[in-house]
């Protein structure tokens, strides 16, 4: 039978509960067991797809066109599992389908209530997602004492008795806090957390623990002792220098062993050889780089969790340290230096995003990578900002723009999609997941993918015009990626320029550590070899020999090539 391990939160909120599940998802992948994970997230929104970037974060996307949680992100780098719109679930959607059902009559007679009805709702999403694997992994949003959360506790309580105690392991993360001035880790907290947990009727089998140091044995007696759980039970989850060093962590403390023994697992031993090469290569890279992002929500840098970790897989495949310089996109139009912020940077990013603000610093941007040969990357609203700067540069053009930034403009090389014409609703009507895309043979993109017909996860409400193609061909810019009726332009790239591409789609969105998108394996190898041939100008000037610098950017370019091809 499918066992189910609830994972719930308390004390604060930001504990990293889905850091956790996702690692307790790759230990068991690790044994040879097969995993899904399910996030339930306790605000009344349908998705996260009309939230504010700055509030909620990144929204992720996932094959079948959901807009989800980005914790659905950490599960799909963690492990093996690819999410759909079953692996996340809103109060909102759950009241949604619930009075869908009362108005078509399917409760004829009832009085509708939380419990049974929203509770029993919550169980067969649940139960969804449990056909064909060993465990479900499920987060609770939230935080253990919000009324927003009563609900799913009371679903996952019950779950317990209506598939047997031993098929149900309860995962609480809470905070053991070091007070400065008293010079302690205090355990109160999660005393009353757990206390709050009781309350409910649920009664933590493991409890991860959040902290800045590692917790003295005698803290973690007092923890078991007040908390009702096993010493063993009681697990250290420290600050640690990545993310993908927690599952190392956890199978120290032998946490996968205490669930296998919990739920009466039978599974083989753990082998995270792979894993411990690709940390190792994290935390002591060759060399590194430094990418810059331009964009209009680096303040709150949550909202681009999965381009952050596509850079740094990136990096591993090149063993490189990538490091990020934010840029303010708007911060560009405003500074009369702004030059100064890119100059030495060895490549730059222009990410998605929505509305005219910070626009001008975008094209800012990317005319300064169009002159310099600078390795540039246009993501989504960074395809089409490289598309209007391009044509901006011409007299018969200069007023190119896009729809959504001047609906008036007369060269509207990017307008709303046809689809959406006349669709006043904003939730969930974009041109949202998995589509196919074909590559021109003989292009840069497709010697990267090294094949021509690939499938990408999108986002966006605008389409290219393909009016303006032969204009911007002239230019340089040539289309190299289109949907397979040939509707949609999907890929650009610079024929005169070292690494100059531009995609509608996210490709962000698939790539995992251990099988870093091969867009991203490339882009930071170019920013590499710019940098090093960067140096070699320098020392050329100087007068000092270039040779070995040249040598390594040979090397490195081999292992990126690799990487690429998934060598």
């Amino acid at each position: 039978m499918t066992k189910f391990i609830f994972v719930t939160g308390g004390v604060v909120s930001s504990l990293g509960k889905g850091i956790a599940a996702a690692s307790i998802g790759c230990l068991l992948e690790a044994r040879g067991l097969r995993v899904t994970q399910q996030k339930f997230d306790p605000y009344i929104n349908v998705d996260p797809g009309t939230m504010s970037p700055f509030q909620h974060g990144e929204v992720f996307v996932t094959d079948d066109g959901a807009e989800t949680d980005m914790d659905l992100g950490h599960y799909e780098r963690f492990t093996r599992a690819t999410m759909t719109r079953a692996n996340n679930f809103t109060t909102g959607r759950i009241y949604l389908s619930v009075i869908e059902k009362e108005r078509r009559g399917d409760y004829l007679g009832q009085t509708v209530q939380v419990i049974p009805h929203i509770t029993t709702e919550i169980k067969d999403a649940i139960r969804s997602v449990a056909h064909g694997v060993d465990v479900v992994i499920v987060e609770i949003g939230g935080t253990v004492g919000d009324i927003e959360s009563l609900p799913f506790l009371e679903a996952i309580r019950q779950m317990r008795y209506e598939v047997g105690r031993s098929n149900v392991m309860f995962i609480h993360v809470t905070l053991v806090p070091f007070i400065q001035a008293a010079g302690e880790l205090k355990s109160k907290p999660t005393q009353h957390s757990v206390k709050d947990l009781l309350s409910i009727g649920i009664q933590p089998d493991v409890l991860i623990c959040r902290t800045d140091r590692e917790i003295p044995r005698g803290i973690k007696e007092k923890i078991a002792l007040f908390c009702n759980v096993a010493e063993e039970a009681v697990i250290t989850a420290e600050d640690v220098s990545t993310v993908y060093e927690v599952p190392l962590k956890f199978a120290e403390q032998r946490l996968d062993e205490l669930i296998l023994q919990r739920l009466g697992l039978t599974a083989g031993e753990a082998d995270l050889r792979a894993w411990r090469r690709m940390v190792d290569i994290i935390r002591h890279p060759d060399d590194a780089v430094t990418v810059g992002i331009v964009g209009k929500y680096v303040g709150s840098r949550e909202s681009y969790k999965s381009l952050t970790e596509a850079l740094l897989h990136g990096g591993i495949a090149n063993r490189l340290r990538v490091d990020i310089r934010w840029i303010e996109a708007e911060d560009l139009t405003v500074d009369e230096r702004w030059e100064s912020r890119l100059h030495d940077v060895d490549a730059i990013l222009v990410p998605g995003g929505f509305g005219k603000r910070g626009i001008d610093g975008m094209l800012r941007a990317i005319g300064y990578a169009r002159r310099h040969r600078l390795p540039f990357f246009g993501i989504c609203l960074g395809m089409q900002c490289a598309c209007i700067e391009l044509a901006r540069t011409t007299a018969e053009l200069a007023d190119a723009d896009s729809t959504e930034f001047d609906p008036d403009t007369r060269h509207p090389v990017f307008f709303l999609l046809r689809d959406l014409i006349g669709v006043e609703d904003m939730g969930g009507t974009m041109r949202l997941g998995a589509y196919p895309c074909h590559l021109e043979p003989g292009s840069q993109v497709a010697a990267i993918y090294q094949t021509t017909e690939i499938s990408e996860r999108h986002r966006h409400r605008y389409e290219f015009n393909t009016e303006y193609e032969p204009h911007l061909a002239r230019l340089g810019l040539r289309v190299v990626g289109r949907s397979p009726d040939g509707r949609f332009v999907e890929m650009v790239e610079r024929n005169d320029h070292p690494w100059f591409i531009g995609c509608q789609f996210h490709p962000e969105y698939k790539s995992r550590p251990h099988m870093p998108h091969p867009l991203f394996v490339s882009f930071v190898a170019a920013a590499r070899r710019y940098r090093v041939e960067h140096e070699v100008r320098q020392q050329t000037t100087t007068g000092r020999h270039p040779v070995a610098l040249l040598t390594a950017s040979s090397e490195r370019a081999g292992i990126a090539g690799q990487a690429a091809s998934g060598g």
